[in-house]
């Protein structure tokens, strides 16, 4: 094995060792091939499922806000949905904060949070709401320092993290609504879609690790069928969403001259 082998072997080990398994299992799989050791393949899905998670959190929104942006035009999306998705990853980050879990525990869904209150700006914004999108977001800042302040029992913040599925649930259903009503997924990005499926299958994998076959899993699946049902559309509706977003750009373009 020459010099330029062995450094991307080492890159390979590196990252493996960094992002999915400690050494040991690295040796059971490379050095003794034995792919079968059980303990190694959980940890193994284990890290593979958070990472899917995380991807699902903090990476899926930016796809979205980039195709917005792009357009000029936030057509298609249900701004019902997203602010459903708002609350849901509000409640996850408030019992987060309440608990005094550290930053690096939570920190993605605070980032998170920023990119859809964004995304929720931008749509209110092409829809010539501007105005009523800040004013929400100012709203919605004064709600978030009231749920994460000991003025708001812990019972319910508790609650609310417990539940917040149901509200991601509740958000795919008004997003699949408008699509199937518009016959039409508009400037819904398909790799948004893509990523937030990811996300939502890792969560299902790791409730079952954690909670076995419990009401929380299969709440996981909905949400994950919902998502399903999305990206389906978004494949359904391909072809008249690219030719009414060339409309849209013609548009557009018409009245800029």
């Amino acid at each position: 094995m020459d010099t330029s082998d062995e450094g991307r072997m080492s890159r390979l080990k590196e990252f493996l060792l960094t992002f999915f398994m400690p050494e040991k299992c690295y040796d059971h799989f490379f050095l003794h091939f034995n792919f079968m050791h059980v303990p190694c393949l959980k940890i193994l899905s284990s890290k593979t499922m958070g990472i899917l998670i995380l991807v699902g959190i903090v990476i899926a929104p930016l796809p979205q806000i980039w195709k917005v942006l792009w357009s000029g035009s936030s057509n298609g999306l249900c701004i019902t949905s997203i602010f459903l998705e708002m609350l849901a990853i509000s409640t996850h980050a408030a019992f987060c904060y309440t608990q005094k879990f550290p930053i690096g525990a939570w920190g993605e869904s605070l980032f998170a949070l920023i990119q859809i209150a964004v995304l929720a700006l931008l749509v209110q914004h092409y829809q010539g709401k501007t105005t009523k999108g800040v004013c929400f977001l100012a709203l919605y800042c004064g709600f978030m320092f009231l749920l994460a302040s000991p003025l708001t029992p812990v019972s319910v913040v508790w609650t609310l993290h417990e539940w917040n599925v149901l509200l991601v649930i509740a958000g795919r259903f008004f997003q699949a609504r408008s699509n199937f009503r518009s016959g039409d997924t508009g400037q819904l990005s398909a790799l948004s879609v893509f990523l937030v499926f990811l996300g939502s299958l890792g969560r299902i994998f790791s409730s079952l690790q954690v909670t076995g076959l419990s009401l929380s899993t299969q709440l996981h699946a909905v949400a994950c069928c919902s998502s399903a049902v999305i990206m389906a559309q978004v494949l359904m509706y391909w072809s008249k969403s690219m030719i009414n977003s060339k409309k849209e750009r013609e548009v557009e373009k018409d009245k800029a001259e």
